[in-house]
């Protein structure tokens, strides 16, 4: 596990003043474009949750799409996509949630999920943990129960864990201090 996480602090790009000045992001896409390294995360999430009951991944969009499907896919069970307002056909549910300059909301579909699932929330990288605060909502609200709230990057210099106290946090890598 220890060689997991250095290969991935060695492959994570920053990109400095992405998207504003002062920002540095943690890109994921150099992981994606070793097939290997992203084969052995995926496995890495799925023998964690061997044994656990898992009956569906959600995944935070859009990079959290590519982590939770391949993890739904590895488990053998149902991925359900978490969404920006406005972009889910059918019936939703929405949760919102804090932005540095005002709110924002999620929406998952009505039907996605039922009061016995037993569910992973999952998103490449927690920074705040607004938006992954505002999808333990959404999986309450239909019924189901959070097992865990899963990230390949934690930012713990921002402190996501105080918003998502009520739940286990499990990242890859963990950065302290930017």
């Amino acid at each position: 596990m220890v060689e997991l996480r250095d290969e991935l602090l060695a492959t994570i790009r920053d990109v400095r003043d992405f998207p504003k000045p002062g920002i540095v992001f943690k890109d994921i896409t150099p992981v994606l474009s070793d097939a290997e390294l992203f084969s052995r995360v995926i496995e890495h999430f799925a023998d964690r949750y061997e044994g656990e009951d898992v009956s569906a991944v959600c995944g935070i969009e859009s990079r959290g799409f590519i982590f939770g499907a391949a993890l739904a896919y590895e488990l053998g069970v149902p991925f359900v996509p978490i969404r920006k307002k406005g972009k889910l056909p059918a019936v939703v549910v929405s949760a919102s949630y804090a932005l540095e300059y005002g709110h924002d909301s999620i929406e998952m579909h009505r039907d996605a999920l039922q009061a016995d699932d037993r569910v992973v929330i999952f998103d490449d990288l927690i920074a705040t943990g607004g938006t992954a605060e505002a999808s333990t909502k959404l999986v309450k609200a239909l019924g189901a129960e959070v097992i865990e709230v899963a990230c390949v990057i934690e930012l713990a210099f921002l402190n996501p864990r105080d918003k998502l106290d009520d739940y286990k946090v499990y990242s890859l890598v963990s950065y302290d201090a930017e």
